[in-house]
């Protein structure tokens, strides 16, 4: 009996760079992955997890015990295919029940090549990457020796030694149809994009032209888009500076939306500066000061970096009424009601319009002066809460403002 249990799962070893390591069983394909070890807080959406080309590079921990429950769905892949590097578990469910089911989770990790491993204290190991950060990691099932693996993991790259937005941006452009009417032409930057943000576009009767990370701005405004847009992606933004000249060029010519990495781009773009979080927000379950509206919006996330909003320009003094400019911890601009705009020297006025409540740090901004306005979580979900997709519907609103003020300026 204990022969036909280590055939079914063999062990499996998890080792972090300060020398933890996690003992657990194989729960996917045999081998070795090296990664940057990330936890994720949502309870459910594994699936559209897994296949979020975001999370290239990493090793995901899943914070909900029990994962795979309900199987996997062909209709609910965020791209075609896994680009995590592993998978990390409490429970894994090997049979799944759910009638819309084509296979298993492990099965499907199985397949893909994706290592992975169960059985491990995802609490103690989340706790651990709380306090010392995201860290270098690797998962094998052929090195057992947990001094061999360490010392393997701390010799091995970090996430900002490559450019994973290469590994899964489209090669040629792509088009999107529109789901009805097509009203607007969009093109969109692919860092690596989820097929929700392509849903949620098409949704509102754009038609989108999905171009490669490293198109030229050129390029693009030759198609005479009525707007660009600038994806979410993994990895460093400090290493796709041919997006981000790309957005400074584009910016001021035609309204532009930017999601998560897009975010940082047109941070990036305005001369702002990006700086990595400890261990970054990962899950369905993120609140979010809306500054314009003073609710609080539940969203989904899932990025290591994040724009630092003082580094974009000296506030406006009519808009600190007194407030102390130099407060780091944005929560306080919340808490007076308040939505701080800064000067940029390039694009003008800046407003800061949403605020991370966990931790502080900026989530959205738009521009004032410029048709553009970009966020740092997910709007469209996949998965998680809605209560941001009205991003999409701004973006389309200020579509039709810059084509009624093109349409005005050739008919005078």
């Amino acid at each position: 009996m204990n022969l036909l249990v280590s055939e079914a799962r063999p062990p499996a070893l998890l080792a972090l760079e300060d020398g933890a390591t996690f003992a657990g069983w194989s729960a996917g394909a045999a081998g070795e992955a090296f990664g940057e070890v990330v936890f994720n807080t949502s309870m459910t959406g594994y699936q559209e997890i897994l296949s979020d080309p975001s999370y290239a590079g990493q090793i995901v921990t899943l914070t909900y015990p029990q994962v795979g429950n309900y199987g996997i769905c062909d209709d609910d892949f965020q791209a075609t295919k896994l680009h995590l590097r592993g998978l990390v578990v409490r429970d894994m469910c090997h049979t799944p029940s759910n009638w819309r089911a084509t296979s298993s989770l492990p099965a499907l990790l199985r397949s893909r090549r994706i290592v992975a491993i169960e059985g491990v204290d995802t609490r103690a190991l989340t706790l651990r990457i709380r306090g010392g950060g995201a860290m270098r990691a690797a998962i094998s099932t052929t090195d057992l020796d947990p001094s061999s693996l360490v010392a393997r993991v701390r010799q091995s790259p970090g996430i900002s030694d490559h450019n994973h937005v290469t590994d899964v941006s489209c090669e040629s452009v792509q088009p999107e149809r529109a789901q009805g009417q097509t009203k607007w032409h969009v093109v969109a930057y692919d860092c690596g994009i989820k097929q929700g943000i392509l849903d949620s576009l098409t949704a509102r009767d754009c038609e989108v032209h999905v171009v490669s990370w490293d198109t030229p701005a050129e390029d693009v405004l030759a198609l005479d888009p009525d707007g660009v847009f600038f994806s979410n992606g993994p990895g460093d933004p400090g290493q796709v500076w041919a997006t981000v000249e790309a957005a400074r060029e584009i910016l001021g010519k035609r309204p532009v939306f930017g999601i998560c990495l897009g975010n940082q781009i047109i941070t990036l773009a305005a001369g702002g500066r990006i700086e990595k979080l400890p261990f970054g927000h990962h899950g369905g379950n993120e609140p979010v000061a809306n500054l314009l509206t003073r609710r609080v919006e539940i969203t989904a996330q899932n990025h290591n970096f994040g724009t630092v909003f003082q580094s974009l320009g000296p506030i406006v003094p009519e808009d600190s009424d007194g407030f102390d400019t130099h407060e780091q911890d944005l929560r306080s601009w919340f808490r007076r009601g308040v939505a701080p705009v800064v000067h940029n020297p390039l694009w003008g006025r800046i407003q800061l319009t949403h605020v991370n409540l966990n931790d502080g740090t900026p989530e959205g901004m738009r521009f004032l002066d410029i048709p553009a306005f970009s966020c740092q979580y997910h709007p469209e979900a996949k998965p998680g809460p809605s209560d941001s997709a009205y991003f999409f519907d701004s973006f389309a609103q200020l579509m039709a403002e810059h084509v009624r003020r093109v349409t005005h300026a050739q008919t005078r």
